[in-house]
């Protein structure tokens, strides 16, 4: 009976398991697109806003402009949330960039303005698709734990369980068949005597 409750458990956990993976499954590819979709915009501007800081370094003096980039660092307020995805923590980041000091306008080329102004509305983005691309590899871990577990519980657990269930049946079975027998022999033996002593 333990076994037979522990198969019905198992059926109806592979059951819910099943259930989720599919569930993950669709929120991974859904996940899937939209990191694809942010990194094709990263890939796309990213070497625009690089090639602004290598412009800079062109056409101003290398030092200056390092000495300025180290000047105008400025601070980014990171804000991490979490959502639920089927089990599954997900988080979710949110920047808030605040300029830093300032640099020699006079000293350094025009061209680093815009790089530093750029970055700074690049940064929100890198970290957002910081936060899909993490959010993915978990999703990932997930299905595939999810997936070992179906797979265990398929092809393992409740096929082991249903034969001893059907072993032990037949032995129960077997046993039933041999009372029977010995039933049937006591009732032979107890009718034989019964005629012998009505015949003596």
């Amino acid at each position: 009976m333990q076994l037979r409750r522990r198969l019905v458990v198992a059926v109806h956990g592979h059951a819910l398991l099943k259930d989720k993976l599919e569930g993950l499954m669709a929120e991974f590819m859904t996940l899937v697109e939209q990191y694809r979709q942010a990194r094709r915009g990263f890939d796309e501007e990213y070497p625009a806003v690089a090639g602004l800081f290598v412009l800079a370094g062109i056409a101003g003096s290398r030092p200056v402009v390092d000495d300025a980039i180290a000047q105008a660092g400025s601070r980014l307020d990171l804000r991490t949330t979490t959502r639920k995805v089927l089990n599954v923590t997900v988080p979710q980041f949110e920047a808030q960039p605040h300029p830093g000091g300032g640099y020699s306008l006079l000293d350094t080329p025009l061209e680093l303005d815009e790089a530093t102004q750029r970055m700074a509305a690049f940064l929100p983005r890198l970290l957002e698709l910081a936060g899909q691309e993490h959010a993915v590899w978990l999703l990932m871990d997930e299905i595939e734990r999810t997936r070992r577990r179906v797979n265990a519980l398929e092809y393992i657990m409740i096929p082991q369980l249903r034969q001893t269930v059907r072993a032990i049946q037949a032995k129960l079975d077997e046993n039933e068949r041999g009372n029977i027998v010995r039933l049937m022999k006591i009732k032979d033996m107890r009718v034989r005597e019964e005629r012998q002593r009505k015949r003596g």
